[in-house]
């Protein structure tokens, strides 16, 4: 093959690290933020928190002193910052460009692209696992957050971390027996094992070689030992079914609702539960009464008497000495009535207070008015390195908070429906339609919008919440895909638990209300909002 040249253009973005700085705190979350200020501070002495001061904190925003002297002036004009060097919350007609808008800044013309973007045991009524947990855009972090804590939230986790544990409260009624020392051992060794819900978390076999680890015994004496040991671990767990609370160190959820209808007083009701909870569990989940009639031998009245008896147990005995945190959501922005209208603001409990130490700003540029002299001689160049970056990282985060409040407040503005009637008047949103409103790319409202969290008369939620794909009406406008969620969500709570709605129904319902939904967009929302489906939610 002959050797040829060839000339090709090529173009390539080149971001500069202060761009590159502010695209990365941009996308952080406000934790992330927090820790990427402390280690900012530790890093670069020029940074300083400001400190309250007689029990108010300087006014943000304040001049940073500056000695006088026409030279000093000019380094300071030099150095790309003038005056208030203190993060505040910026204004709505802050000039901070976002971080696809500062090319000018950058020296070129950057644009910046990134991505954009089970079956419950006695029906969905008697929800017993009790988690809470919801899809991630789907609901919200109903946790009414507000800014401050009244003096009952405030000692939560006083009172909560003073409460004993599920072990603790085990081994003070261990104390209580008189056993001798190597059954105590046992029992000890049995509570251990238990998990946060109050199960055996571990067979009897496996505690077993596990007590029975560097044992010495072969052969015969090993396994009459091993035997020995199992029957003393067995009563020490028949020991440990009597404590309190009813249904602990059971192995399943059969055992724990037996261990506790066996403390009840009997009953034909209670006989009959007992004999559901022990090999008829399936049966009842299904709500299938043929079946659990054939199987037990009572009738229907007394299947549901039983059936209404096992939904009052405890499935969990653990649960209440559980110590789980708080999923405490701080928001970034506040939505406030505002006359007719609603306004964005920002949480001032979420903005570093940062800003330029005045004593080494001065001490540096008192050196350079001393070296200005010697033929353009600066020994202070990393410290002069070290004060801009300072300053580039506190107009970061400022512009970080505008970019935020702008953004929200886009979001506010396409969303009063909601504001005020609630998920069922979300309308639908993208990405494009914000980014095109405010001159920002979608990368951009994607990293605000990400992590970010919007304080609403609804609760808190993500701003991530306020976008939703759009579904076709007959009067060919759309309607946002939460709407849809939440009128889904109200058909099923009005509806007949003897008759419960099939997914086609609800699908018909509602193209009823206009909205055409097909029957597996209906299932998969039902699934998203995690309810069971008509036969699981069919009362016995």
């Amino acid at each position: 093959m002959k050797p040829s040249l060839q000339v090709r253009l090529s173009q390539h973005l080149a971001l500069t690290p202060q761009l590159q700085q502010s695209i990365r705190l941009l996308q952080l979350s406000t934790l992330e933020l927090h820790q990427e200020v402390e280690q900012m501070l530790e890093q670069n002495p020029f940074l300083e928190t400001v400190e309250e001061v007689g029990g108010a904190a300087e006014p943000p925003g304040s001049p940073e002193p500056v000695a006088p002297g026409s030279e000093e002036r000019a380094s300071a004009v030099e150095d790309g910052w003038d005056g208030a060097a203190t993060v505040s919350a910026p204004s709505a007609s802050s000039d901070f460009d976002s971080p696809a808008e500062s090319q000018g800044e950058s020296g070129g013309d950057v644009e910046v692209t990134a991505p954009v973007d089970q079956l419950e045991f006695a029906g969905a009524e008697n929800d017993w696992d009790n988690s809470g947990e919801r899809d991630d855009y789907d609901a919200s972090a109903d946790t009414r957050s507000r800014n401050g804590a009244t003096d009952e939230d405030s000692d939560w986790s006083e009172r909560n971390s003073s409460a004993p544990s599920l072990t603790e409260h085990l081994r003070r009624q261990l104390l209580g027996m008189r056993l001798d020392e190597d059954d105590q051992l046992l029992v000890e060794a049995l509570i251990d094992s238990l998990n946060e819900d109050g199960y055996l978390a571990d067979s009897l076999d496996d505690i077993c070689t596990r007590l029975l680890q560097g044992r010495d015994e072969e052969g015969d004496a090993m396994l009459l030992l091993r035997e020995e040991l199992l029957e003393r671990l067995r009563c020490a767990l028949a020991w440990l079914h009597n404590f309190e609370p009813s249904g602990v160190g059971a192995r399943d959820l059969s055992e724990c609702l037996c261990l506790q209808l066996r403390e009840m007083e009997e009953s034909a009701d209670q006989r009959v539960a007992i004999k559901i909870c022990q090999s008829h569990l399936d049966l009842l989940a299904r709500k299938d009464m043929k079946k659990l009639v054939s199987a037990t031998g009572a009738d229907e009245e007394l299947i549901r008497e039983a059936q209404s008896l096992i939904v009052s147990l405890e499935p969990k005995p653990g649960r209440r000495f559980a110590h789980a945190e708080a999923n405490i959501v701080v928001p970034d922005v506040i939505v406030q009535k505002a006359g007719r209208g609603w306004k964005v603001v920002l949480n001032p409990d979420v903005m570093p207070k940062l800003r330029i130490n005045d004593m080494y700003a001065q001490v540096l540029r008192q050196h350079r008015s001393n070296n200005r002299g010697n033929n353009g001689a600066d020994g202070g160049a990393g410290l002069s390195a070290r004060l801009q970056e300072a300053r580039w990282f506190v107009k970061n985060i400022m512009q970080r908070f505008d970019t935020i409040q702008r953004v929200s407040q886009a979001i506010v503005e396409r969303q009063k429906g909601f504001l005020t009637h609630g998920e069922i008047a979300m309308k639908p949103l993208v990405l494009r339609e914000i980014a095109d409103e405010l001159g920002l790319h979608e990368s951009t409202i994607s990293r605000v919008t990400t992590a970010k969290y919007m304080n609403t008369p609804f609760g808190t939620f993500e701003l991530k919440y306020f976008f939703g794909s759009s579904l076709n009406t007959e009067a060919g406008g759309n309607a946002s895909s939460t709407a849809v969620r939440a009128l889904i969500k109200q058909f099923i709570a009005a509806e007949d638990i003897k008759k419960p709605l099939s997914d086609s129904q609800l699908s018909t319902m509602l193209e009823e209300q206009g909205i055409q939904v097909a029957r597996r967009t209906v299932a998969k929302y039902r699934e998203a909002l995690k309810i069971a489906p008509a036969n699981l939610r069919k009362a016995i």
